[in-house]
C-alpha cells in the first residue's frame, strides 16, 4: 500500500479525516512534527481518532529523522507550484505521498529535497488558491490505489 506523509499539519480535523481515510484505504500515515495540535485533541478525535486503532500512524520529530529512518525509494510531493499533474505519473505500492501544512505548504528546503519530476499538483480553476488538505490527500491516494488495481492490504 501507500504511505501518506503530512509535514507540519496544523488543522486537527484535517488530520482526523486523513486518519479515517487511511483506515479505509490501508495507507500508512506519517506525521512530521511540529504539529499544530496534540493527537488526542477533542477535535481530532471527533473527525477520525476513533479510527486510529484501524490505521497505522507514526509521528516523527522532524523531516530529517523521517528521511534517515525510512529512506523512501519513491517520494512524491504535491504543491500548487508544480506543473506536472498528479494523475500523469505511475505510482507503485509503497510510494510516499507527501503534503505540506494547510497554512504554508511544504517548506522550501523539503520541497527541494524531492526530485523535480516527482513534484506534482492537482489541477484547479485558475482563481483557486488551494484545496483542503484532507481532500487533496484523498484525491491522490485514491488515484495511486486505482493505478495499482485497488489491491487490498491488511494492517
Amino acid at each position: 500500500m501507500f504511505n501518506i506523509v503530512l509535514v507540519n499539519p496544523q488543522i486537527p480535523p484535517n488530520t482526523g479525516n486523513i486518519i479515517r481515510l487511511c483506515a479505509n484505504n490501508g495507507c500508512k500515515l506519517h506525521l512530521i512534527e511540529p504539529l499544530g495540535f496534540e493527537l488526542d485533541e477533542k477535535s481530532v478525535r471527533r473527525a477520525g481518532m476513533d479510527y486510529r486503532d484501524l490505521a497505522l500512524v507514526k509521528k516523527w520529530p522532524d523531516y530529517k529523522t523521517f528521511i534517515d529512518a525510512v529512506m523512501p525509494e519513491n517520494l512524491w510531493s504535491y504543491s500548487s507550484k508544480s506543473t506536472i499533474w498528479y494523475s500523469d505519473v505511475s505510482y507503485t505500492s509503497g510510494d510516499y505521498l507527501m503534503f505540506g501544512s494547510e497554512t504554508s505548504g511544504l517548506p522550501d528546503e523539503i520541497a527541494a529535497d524531492v526530485k523535480v519530476e516527482n513534484r506534482l499538483h492537482i489541477p484547479m480553476q485558475e482563481q483557486s488558491r488551494s484545496l483542503n488538505l484532507s481532500n487533496a490527500v484523498a484525491i491522490v491516494a485514491y488515484e495511486a490505489w486505482r493505478q495499482t488495481g485497488f489491491t487490498k492490504t491488511s494492517l
